[in-house]
Protein backbone atom coordinates (compact mmCIF):
# COMPACT_ATOMS: atom_id res chain seq x y z
CA UNK A 1 0.00 0.00 0.00
CA UNK A 2 3.01 2.78 -0.26
CA UNK A 3 6.59 3.41 -1.57
CA UNK A 4 8.06 1.94 0.89
CA UNK A 5 11.80 2.64 0.18
CA UNK A 6 13.66 2.64 3.01
CA UNK A 7 11.35 1.50 5.58
CA UNK A 8 13.95 0.97 8.35
CA UNK A 9 13.61 4.79 8.87
CA UNK A 10 9.69 4.48 9.67
CA UNK A 11 9.95 1.11 11.67
CA UNK A 12 7.66 1.42 15.14
CA UNK A 13 8.10 -0.15 18.64
CA UNK A 14 6.56 -3.62 19.04
CA UNK A 15 4.34 -2.57 21.56
CA UNK A 16 3.23 0.31 19.51
CA UNK A 17 2.57 -2.04 16.48
CA UNK A 18 0.45 -4.37 18.95
CA UNK A 19 -1.22 -1.65 20.47
CA UNK A 20 -1.94 -0.40 16.89
CA UNK A 21 -3.44 -3.66 15.36
CA UNK A 22 -5.46 -3.37 17.99
CA UNK A 23 -7.08 -0.54 16.98
CA UNK A 24 -7.19 -0.56 13.33
CA UNK A 25 -8.10 -4.84 13.70
CA UNK A 26 -12.03 -4.66 13.73
CA UNK A 27 -12.31 -8.39 13.15
CA UNK A 28 -10.09 -8.93 15.82
CA UNK A 29 -8.03 -12.05 13.81
CA UNK A 30 -4.55 -10.47 14.99
CA UNK A 31 -4.00 -9.06 11.32
CA UNK A 32 -4.64 -6.15 9.52
CA UNK A 33 -5.76 -6.92 5.84
CA UNK A 34 -5.03 -4.54 2.95
CA UNK A 35 -8.52 -3.12 3.42
CA UNK A 36 -8.28 -2.48 7.50
CA UNK A 37 -5.04 -0.78 6.53
CA UNK A 38 -6.40 1.61 3.74
CA UNK A 39 -9.26 2.40 5.89
CA UNK A 40 -6.91 3.72 8.88
CA UNK A 41 -5.04 5.63 6.34
CA UNK A 42 -7.32 7.44 4.72
CA UNK A 43 -8.71 8.31 8.67
CA UNK A 44 -5.39 9.44 9.73
CA UNK A 45 -5.14 11.34 6.45
CA UNK A 46 -8.69 13.50 7.46
CA UNK A 47 -7.20 14.03 10.74
CA UNK A 48 -3.63 15.67 9.63
CA UNK A 49 -5.38 17.51 6.60
CA UNK A 50 -5.94 20.39 9.49
CA UNK A 51 -6.04 22.84 6.84
CA UNK A 52 -8.52 20.65 4.68
CA UNK A 53 -7.39 21.54 1.02
CA UNK A 54 -7.25 17.84 0.33
CA UNK A 55 -3.12 17.30 0.60
CA UNK A 56 -0.68 16.76 3.23
CA UNK A 57 2.62 19.02 2.88
CA UNK A 58 5.87 17.36 5.10
CA UNK A 59 4.39 19.87 7.87
CA UNK A 60 1.42 18.12 8.11
CA UNK A 61 3.11 14.94 7.67
CA UNK A 62 5.32 15.66 10.58
CA UNK A 63 8.08 12.96 10.37
CA UNK A 64 5.57 10.08 9.23
CA UNK A 65 7.46 10.06 5.98
CA UNK A 66 10.90 10.46 4.85
CA UNK A 67 12.21 13.30 2.31
CA UNK A 68 13.41 10.18 0.02
CA UNK A 69 9.59 8.72 0.23
CA UNK A 70 7.81 11.82 0.20
CA UNK A 71 9.57 12.79 -3.32
CA UNK A 72 8.77 9.42 -4.27
CA UNK A 73 5.02 9.91 -3.38
CA UNK A 74 5.11 12.86 -4.85
CA UNK A 75 5.16 12.11 -8.49
CA UNK A 76 3.91 15.36 -9.80
CA UNK A 77 6.45 17.36 -7.76
CA UNK A 78 4.05 19.68 -6.36
CA UNK A 79 5.29 19.53 -2.51
CA UNK A 80 2.29 17.90 -1.25
CA UNK A 81 0.68 14.35 -1.13
CA UNK A 82 -3.14 13.88 -2.30
CA UNK A 83 -4.96 11.47 -0.34
CA UNK A 84 -4.66 9.01 -3.46
CA UNK A 85 -0.80 9.79 -3.44
CA UNK A 86 -0.99 8.98 0.27
CA UNK A 87 -2.68 5.54 0.22
CA UNK A 88 -0.30 4.87 -2.71
CA UNK A 89 2.18 5.42 -0.29
CA UNK A 90 1.02 2.78 2.55
CA UNK A 91 0.07 0.40 0.06
CA UNK A 92 3.44 -0.03 -1.21
CA UNK A 93 4.97 -0.18 2.32
CA UNK A 94 2.23 -2.77 3.06
CA UNK A 95 3.54 -5.09 -0.01
CA UNK A 96 7.18 -4.43 1.39
CA UNK A 97 6.06 -5.28 5.25
CA UNK A 98 3.86 -8.41 3.76
CA UNK A 99 7.09 -10.44 2.58
CA UNK A 100 4.74 -14.14 2.57
CA UNK A 101 2.09 -12.09 0.40
CA UNK A 102 -0.75 -13.19 2.23
CA UNK A 103 -2.73 -10.01 2.27
CA UNK A 104 -2.02 -9.52 5.81
CA UNK A 105 0.44 -8.21 8.27
CA UNK A 106 0.62 -9.45 11.96
CA UNK A 107 2.15 -7.00 14.75
CA UNK A 108 6.08 -7.62 13.84
CA UNK A 109 5.03 -7.02 9.87
CA UNK A 110 3.11 -3.85 10.69
CA UNK A 111 5.97 -2.03 12.31
CA UNK A 112 7.58 -0.85 9.49
CA UNK A 113 3.91 0.50 8.32
CA UNK A 114 2.53 2.15 11.54
CA UNK A 115 4.20 5.25 11.38
CA UNK A 116 1.98 6.02 8.34
CA UNK A 117 -1.25 4.99 10.04
CA UNK A 118 -1.75 6.56 13.95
Amino acid sequence: MAAMAGTSTMATSAPAASKLMISIDPDKDGTADTNEVRAAANALFDRLDRDHDGTLDSKELRGRVSAKDFKTADPDNDGTLTKDEYLALVASRFKAADPDNDGTLDSKELKSVAKLLK
